[in-house]
């Protein structure tokens, strides 16, 4: 099932996407409380609305907390990540994106020189907790998942290198399109065998399977869960395959007038213009 947010006649709702159409749902006024009640009792409406007069927002427009994301954790990024920094390959890293990066999936992403002149792509599987997990195992811990949706780590590389911790280069207004739904769990029973791709104006720039991850997502779950507790609407963002800009050779970043493409196997593609503040 893919489940989307959405606005239409100036209204907010969540709904269900079949093919070209979209089918409110009655029973649940946002994602978050959709995702808390569960989709077993969840109503919908009788009529349906066309896909393309509706606008897709981010599926949770504003998460609660902040996203947990993955640094480092496709083996092949790892290491062309160290390379490009003249440093031995690293484990994966656990950071956070405040919950104002959040972006729609068709939104514009503004680049602004005056805070960075290195803004990069990271294509990401992210996943949606769907119930309270709290020290669950790897064999149970993809019974915990709601879904899963498409994600673009956006980064300032310059802002991220300015100190030892990520937050602050990964943390820009509207640095993180999320869409263009979530496919719920029961769709996709191996999330470790999904290609994602990341384009630029149409040139392939990231192409990878999730199943060279380091960190799988039963993995991560398992372990954040050790520390803390996750609750339902939580993201999680696992990491990007090789193939980002600060790495090429010379190095490549984006500029106003790109177009970013995003897609993962079975979910879907973002398309988000770049434009100048």
């Amino acid at each position: 099932m893919k489940l989307a947010t959405y606005e239409y006649q100036g209204k907010t709702s969540v709904g269900v996407v079949l093919d070209d159409a979209i089918v409110r749902v009655e029973s649940a006024p946002d994602m978050l409380t959709l995702i808390e009640q569960g989709v077993a009792g969840m109503h919908a409406a009788r009529e349906s609305i066309p896909l393309h007069q509706v606008k897709l927002l981010a599926p949770i427009p504003r998460p609660r907390k902040n996203i947990f994301a993955l640094g480092r954790n496709y083996a092949e990024h790892a290491k062309e990540s160290a390379a490009a920094r003249g440093e031995k390959v690293g484990p994966p890293v656990v950071f956070t994106k405040a919950p104002t990066t959040v972006n729609a999936p068709f939104g514009e992403i503004v680049v602004d020189p005056t805070l960075s002149v290195q803004v990069d792509w990271e294509v990401e599987l992210a996943v949606i907790i769907g119930k309270r997990a709290r020290k669950v195992s790897q064999s149970d811990a993809l019974s915990y998942v709601f879904g899963y949706t498409v994600l673009n780590d956006v980064t300032a590389r310059d802002l991220q290198n300015r100190t030892s911790q990520f937050f602050v280069g990964k943390s820009i207004d509207g640095y993180c399109p999320m869409g263009p739904w979530i496919v719920t769990a029961d769709e996709i029973p191996n999330p470790q065998n999904l290609n994602l791709k990341c384009s630029v104006n149409g040139v392939l720039k990231q192409e990878g399977n999730t199943n060279d991850m380091i960190y799988t997502v039963a993995f991560v779950i398992e372990d954040l869960s050790r520390m803390m507790t996750l609750e339902p609407g939580d993201i999680i963002t696992t990491g990007t395959p090789a193939g980002v800009g600060f790495a090429r050779k010379p190095p490549e970043f984006l500029k106003p007038g790109d177009v970013l493409e995003s897609q993962v196997e079975k979910i879907g593609t973002m398309r988000n213009p770049i434009i100048a503040a």
